[in-house]
């Protein structure tokens, strides 16, 4: 492999992390690691900002009532979609807390009302509860549940590598089993859209670059299925049928290959599709919008992307 294009900011960025003393996270345990990652979100993330809405809420589920967290740019609207959010963190990792400058962005950014998910986490919730909660959490949505305070129309499913492939499979769960309302888009970022199947990234960017393979070996062990799952790896299923996708990978990303493949699948099987590369920057950059300011420019890049999406299939 050629030397990739690495940005400035992004190479600051990774001198810091690279430098930095003490275990990693897959050394020190699950709720220690998990610790560290919100701990990062002072560090690395942009500031929530102003909103007219953030409002803790929760929904039954297979295992007990799910937390879910509302913002809003607005306190209150008229009938519309809704953005489903799925935090990222290799299945083990994240909360409502670690995301939440980005859902607030999120939702200034789209004017639209956001609705994240805190979902169970492995390794103490094996697989398949995550994504048992996060498609509980998408059917009470669409069904226009009051303590939403909000007309539900359409939903757009989104969310960040472990949340991107959670994403996907909410869409996939809805297409099959359609809820009250549709699933008018999907925006899956840099997602672990097929993390059975080995790709180059995987060796190309395994080391240095944030994601290492040590840390994604720990995931594994911790969350992968001992059988082939559709709701592990959603490019087992056809992906025809599906609603409009943003796809966004980061160029120096070990499983930016998977976000290619699964915008190349849904291309190939019709599914209106926008794909976007955030060259030179690495897994994880929608939370680390204040270590690497040029995110902000990736993310502005999707919104408008998504804005239109959205748009459109509203009018339609």
């Amino acid at each position: 492999m050629a030397d990739p294009v690495v940005r400035p900011d992004v190479r600051r960025f990774l001198d810091y992390l690279n430098a930095l003393p003490g275990p990693s996270s897959h050394e020190v345990g699950p709720n220690e690691a998990r610790t560290m990652m919100l701990a990062s979100r002072h560090v690395a993330d942009a500031p929530v900002g102003e909103l007219a809405v953030i409002r803790d809420l929760s929904c039954p589920g297979p295992a007990g009532e799910i937390p879910l967290r509302l913002y809003d740019a607005q306190a209150s609207r008229g009938a519309g979609p809704l953005i489903l959010f799925f935090h990222g963190g290799g299945f083990v990792l994240g909360d409502l807390d670690t995301h939440e400058p980005f859902c607030a962005e999120l939702a200034r950014a789209l004017d639209l009302p956001v609705l994240a998910v805190d979902y169970r986490l492995a390794p103490e919730h094996p697989f398949p509860a995550g994504p048992e909660d996060c498609i509980a959490a998408a059917r009470w949505a669409a069904a226009g549940a009051g303590a939403l305070g909000r007309e539900v129309t359409g939903l757009v499913t989104c969310g960040d590598s472990a949340g991107g492939n959670f994403a996907i499979v909410v869409s996939l769960a809805l297409r099959d089993e359609p809820a009250a309302v549709p699933v008018i888009a999907q925006w899956p970022i840099y997602p672990a859209a097929d993390p059975e199947q080995g790709y180059p990234s995987y060796e190309d960017f395994g080391e240095g670059y944030l994601l290492t393979h040590d840390g994604m070996r720990w995931f594994d062990i911790c969350y992968r299925p001992a059988q082939r799952d559709w709701r592990y790896s959603p490019m087992v299923k056809s992906q025809a049928g599906m609603p409009p996708t943003l796809v966004v990978t980061a160029g120096l990303d070990p499983i930016r290959d998977q976000g290619r493949a699964y915008a190349a699948a849904c291309i190939e099987a019709g599914v209106p599709t926008i794909f976007r590369e955030a060259e030179g920057n690495i897994h994880g950059f929608i939370n680390l919008r204040k270590a690497i300011p040029s995110s902000e420019d990736d993310l502005r890049g999707c919104f408008e992307m998504l804005k239109g999406m959205i748009a459109e299939a509203t009018a339609q």
